[in-house]
């Protein structure tokens, strides 16, 4: 029996969905819980628990952790310049394996959706796959499904790089600031703001440069 090529598509979504959100299901609460008592404990190491949550946000694209949270506890524990520093290096990381397992996970989406519609993913990647990563980096589930079907859409890989770590700046800079500076502010929209400020002027510096693409 033919499957139709919408099944194909629900399915690898499904799919990706699935990576994202059973960890959420499975240790979310537990990970949320650790990290706030973490936090309001007075016996914890400044410097080790930075390093652990340094390394819980790099692997945020397989465990289910708080960007966010973590983001805006590594400004506090560590301040300004610092906590920037270890959240950009850590999303950065994290979006970098997403990018590189998605890419190899390519042979699984071409059997799911056949050659045809892999060109189609491939194509629309191409079209409207910069704005998508940038848009979606500060939204929990998007950003890291976004990553996954850059390097399934085989998205050049420079050009990921620079749309990732331009976003990941942004987002960083405006929760690391939060943290540090114990602001009362809707962050989430300054996030969003900020992820999309320095990849638009990267994309605006290299289109007045006469190239229609980037990298």
């Amino acid at each position: 029996m033919n499957i139709p090529r919408s099944m194909h598509w629900t399915i690898l979504t499904g799919l990706v969905l699935a990576v994202i959100l059973v960890p959420w299901f499975i240790w979310g609460s537990q990970i949320d819980a650790w990290i706030d008592l973490q936090l309001k404990s007075p016996e914890a190491e400044t410097s080790l628990l930075a390093a652990i949550l340094s390394l819980l946000l790099a692997s945020d694209i397989l465990l289910p952790v708080p960007s966010s949270i973590v983001s805006t506890a590594l400004g506090f524990l560590l301040n300004f310049p610092g906590g920037l520093l270890a959240s950009w290096l850590a999303m950065t990381v994290s979006s970098t394996v997403g990018y590189w397992l998605a890419l190899a996970g390519r042979p699984l989406a071409r059997k799911l959706l056949g050659e045809t519609e892999l060109k189609h993913l491939d194509s629309m990647e191409r079209r409207v796959g910069d704005w998508i990563i940038v848009v979606c980096r500060p939204v929990p589930v998007l950003a890291e499904a976004s990553v996954l079907f850059a390097g399934m859409g085989r998205m050049p890989a420079g050009r990921f790089m620079m749309l990732s770590v331009l976003s990941n700046f942004g987002v960083s800079a405006v929760y690391a600031a939060v943290g540090a500076f114990s602001a009362s502010v809707n962050s989430f929209l300054l996030a969003f703001a900020g992820s999309i400020i320095f990849p638009a002027l990267a994309m605006l510096l290299v289109r007045r440069r006469g190239r229609g693409r980037i990298l």
